[in-house]
């Protein structure tokens, strides 16, 4: 008869006490680095965030927070790998390592993935041979709230992956991920290497249909979208739109009509919308 497992107990803490620790660097102006970057490091700073990232152990890199948010998530952190350290402090320290208050009471790091990783053979590979399946495909999102709402979208309603063209924001961008209530982290994505002919490789060799979210003169109402078994579903930026080079692309384009003068909708409420509908249930395919 085997015996049972040990039981896994929490870690004992590192105590940050002085601001000046080097240990700490990586959490240190926390905006500024938002700006010039964390070479191949991102930071996300919410105890949901934290909680995601715990599921990922192997993205994990190091952890700060309060005493008293450690003692919320304590049983969390079991499963934190030992050689990721866990620093706690107070919350006036965490805000000024941070450089602003730290209402919530948490800074995680992660690893990013490299560019390969986020390649689409690569960020796909265990969707390819469904036979379902359901993208988006995001052109032109320079808006890291947009870019954290369409992921959120993406994952209430089912989306197996999302395609980004290389202008867009960065996902993993510390409030695109707060945005997205952690979803960043956890939605399969990958950046086109080519744009807009990767959307020729989907069509072609995964054999899925493409179909963008657009006003146009020849676009059709939103619920008359047909849908097929492996489907995706193209958003542009709210400013330009789809571009067309990749409308010509598309095997249709579809919109939400409106009333009045208004000319769009925010790309986080469109994909909302349109999702909601393709995704109806009892909606022909």
């Amino acid at each position: 008869m085997n015996e049972p497992d040990a039981k896994v107990t929490a870690r004992t803490p590192i105590t940050i006490d002085d601001l000046e620790d080097p240990r700490i660097e990586v959490f240190r102006d926390v905006r500024e680095k938002d700006l010039r970057g964390r070479k191949h490091l991102f930071v996300g700073e919410s105890e949901l965030v934290l909680r995601r990232m715990v599921r990922q152990p192997d993205r994990l890199h190091a952890i700060l927070l309060t005493h008293q948010k450690y003692d919320r998530v304590r049983d969390d952190l079991r499963t934190v790998p030992s050689h990721v350290p866990i620093y706690v402090t107070d919350v006036e320290r965490l805000s000024q390592i941070a450089g602003f208050h730290i209402h919530r009471g948490v800074l995680v790091t992660g690893h990013r993935p490299t560019a390969e990783q986020l390649s689409m053979d690569s960020a796909f590979a265990g969707l390819r041979d469904r036979a379902s399946l359901t993208f988006v495909i995001a052109e032109g999102l320079t808006n890291v709230d947009n870019i954290g709402a369409l992921f959120r979208n993406a994952a209430a309603f089912g989306v197996d992956g999302i395609l980004l063209d290389p202008t867009c924001c960065d996902p993993l961008y510390r409030k695109a991920v707060r945005v997205s209530m952690g979803h960043t982290l956890s939605t399969p994505y990958a950046v086109a290497q080519s744009w807009p002919d990767d959307l020729d490789r989907l069509r072609d060799e995964w054999g899925v249909r493409i179909v963008a979210a657009e006003i146009t003169g020849a676009s059709q109402p939103v619920w008359t979208m047909p849908n097929a078994p492996r489907q995706a579903l193209l958003f542009g930026s709210e400013g330009h739109g789809v571009s067309d080079g990749a409308i010509r692309r598309c095997d249709g384009v579809f919109h939400v009509p409106m009333h009045g003068d208004v000319p769009s909708l925010n790309v986080g409420v469109a994909s909302a919308v349109m999702l909601y509908e393709w995704m109806r249930p009892g909606r022909s395919v």
